[in-house]
């Protein structure tokens, strides 16, 4: 018998790549989990410069998101923004999955909240991973956010590259395969693992294995580290094809 998921994501009101590539990844699943159903639910938070004040100003909204999405009974919610989460203070991703988690338990209809900040920590930590190199679209100060973020979570960032876009939308626009030239610009010498997006709005799916194929490292994304993460909360199998070491199934 078949079983429907429901998967909630909050996301920014520009953002135009997660309500794509997390469908993309967990359809994908069919051919070897015929008995996996998912649909896909969304709810906006207001942004549209990648700013530290616009997203302080839109991390308020969550509480209202998450509402709305516990209102259609989802299984797992998704926290879409991962420097929204960054930029707030080290370790504020646990802070956030916690209170929105019992926006929804208040609401009676209690569901997991998986935060991309939160998701990407853990999905390097899950790897191994001690130091890694990463890429962003963001702007140099917002990058460093990232980093301090990352390392207060006791990874070291060997290299961090910007790629400098501060309009949200244009960063949704990037060619999916676009990554895969960008990371040779990013020192990956002695990093036990590559960061492609930490960015959940840069597309980069189509990117990662190529990547990992060509460096011989372990690939990631925010992305992919929040589906690994809505896959373990829901109890299944935490493996999608083509998608780098984290969703291997060795995990």
């Amino acid at each position: 018998m078949s079983r429907i998921y429901r998967i909630g994501q909050i996301v920014p009101s520009s953002n135009t790549t997660m309500e794509t590539e997390i469908p993309l990844m967990l359809l994908s699943r069919a051919a070897q989990f015929p008995e996996e159903r998912f649909t896909f639910h969304s709810s906006r938070m207001r942004m549209k410069k990648v700013t530290k004040d616009e997203l302080a100003a839109m991390d308020k909204d969550s509480d209202r998101c998450a509402l709305e999405l516990s209102d259609a009974q989802v299984d797992v919610l998704g926290y879409a923004c991962l420097v929204a989460i960054m930029s707030m203070g080290k370790g504020y991703h646990r802070e956030s999955e916690k209170r929105l988690h019992q926006v929804t338990v208040d609401n009676g209809n209690p569901a997991p909240v998986i935060s991309s900040a939160g998701a990407l920590v853990e999905g390097l930590h899950t790897m191994g991973a001690k130091k890694v190199s990463i890429l962003t679209p963001y702007m140099k100060p917002l990058t460093q956010l990232v980093v301090d973020y990352i390392e207060s979570e006791g990874i070291e960032v060997l290299d961090a590259v910007s790629l400098e876009i501060p309009d949200n939308l244009e960063v949704g626009r990037q060619n999916p395969l676009a990554p895969a030239e960008h990371i040779k610009r990013v020192n990956t010498a002695n990093a036990d693992a590559v960061v492609l997006s930490a960015c959940v709005q840069m597309p980069s799916f189509q990117s990662v294995q190529q990547v990992e194929n060509s460096l011989g490292l372990p690939v990631t994304t925010a992305a992919i580290s929040t589906v690994y993460q809505m896959l373990k909360a829901l109890g299944l199998e935490r493996k999608v094809e083509n998608a780098g070491s984290l969703l291997s199934g060795r995990f």
